[in-house]
């Protein structure tokens, strides 16, 4: 089966070659040029235009769109709306919220063309273990795809599904991403816990790998913590300084509106968000009200 896939980047580079040694063919695009040629090198067809892609693809088009989420989705689609025909099917792999892809596929259908967002979960790694994917769109054009699925799946009967109608699959991702937000976080306090009992003289690469096995706590999150700590065990040369892609806002505002109580969500992205300042105003002034109310010692720059 073709496949048309518009964003190179590691993510996409490795998803065209998990398709492309389950015996489906790719035909790419990217901005970058060298991402081109890697996936021409690789067996798999890179063309240097949107147009050249359409016409590269041959009879129902499906072209999966792995750009960043919001506007470049949207100026994507509307490029290749008119280079498409009635039933052929736009995917969005990337990290859109839900809300758009509900917009975009009543847009999309309302011209004639199919619209599937799926939520894709197995970064660098998917390439060897395969993706996590939560799929929202009518099920003909998820039906259609399956072969993709399946093979880009851990296996064909595990690790993705159709959850819903279009929207759902970037809902249930946005959910997962959330989830593992306090996952991560839990993860780090108590492996800061046992870093800071430093009479025990504790080995954090040891006990990472005794809890990877028969544990409650075990996961893959684990196992790339066992990993890391293997390569680093005190992390030396790291900045804490962390990043969020946008999925654990959404899923703390998606909970306030629904008058759910998520505060381990919540925290573990405040706690994401506090890593990013330096000498931090709220600390300062809490510093300042315990000098100026109890006369405690202040530390100056």
């Amino acid at each position: 089966m073709q496949l048309g896939l518009i964003g190179l980047g590691k993510m996409g580079g490795s998803m065209a070659e998990r398709l492309r040694l389950g015996g489906h063919q790719v035909v790419g695009f990217d901005f970058n040029a060298d991402a081109v040629a890697r996936l021409t090198a690789s067996g798999n067809v890179g063309v240097s235009s949107l147009e050249d892609l359409a016409q590269n693809l041959k009879g129902r088009r499906a072209i999966w769109i792995m750009v960043p989420q919001g506007d470049p989705v949207d100026q994507t689609i509307a490029k290749l709306e008119p280079l498409l025909n009635p039933g052929d099917i736009l995917i969005d792999g990337g990290n859109s919220n839900y809300k758009d892809s509900m917009r975009r596929s009543k847009e999309v259908t309302a011209k004639g063309l199919q619209f599937v967002d799926v939520g894709t979960s197995g970064g660098v790694w998917g390439l060897k273990e395969g993706y996590s994917m939560m799929i929202g769109g009518d099920k003909e054009p998820v039906e259609y795809l399956r072969p993709i699925f399946e093979t880009l799946a851990p296996a064909a009967d595990k690790g993705w599904g159709h959850v819903g109608p279009g929207g759902a699959g970037h809902f249930v991702k946005m959910i997962h991403n959330g989830i593992e937000y306090g996952m991560m976080q839990a993860y780090a306090e108590g492996f800061t816990i046992l870093v800071k009992k430093q009479e025990m003289a504790l080995n954090l690469p040891q006990i990472a790998e005794i809890w990877r096995y028969g544990s409650v706590v075990r996961s893959w999150l684990l196992d790339l913590i066992a990993d890391a700590l293997g390569r680093n065990p005190t992390l030396a040369g790291l900045e804490a300084f962390v990043e969020d892609s946008g999925e654990g806002r959404w899923t703390v505002m998606e909970a306030i509106d629904l008058n759910v109580s998520a505060p381990v969500i919540t925290e573990s992205l405040m706690r994401r968000i506090r890593s990013r300042e330096v000498n931090n105003f709220t600390d300062r002034m809490l510093a300042i009200l315990r000098s100026e109310f109890g006369g405690h010692a202040v530390k100056k720059e």
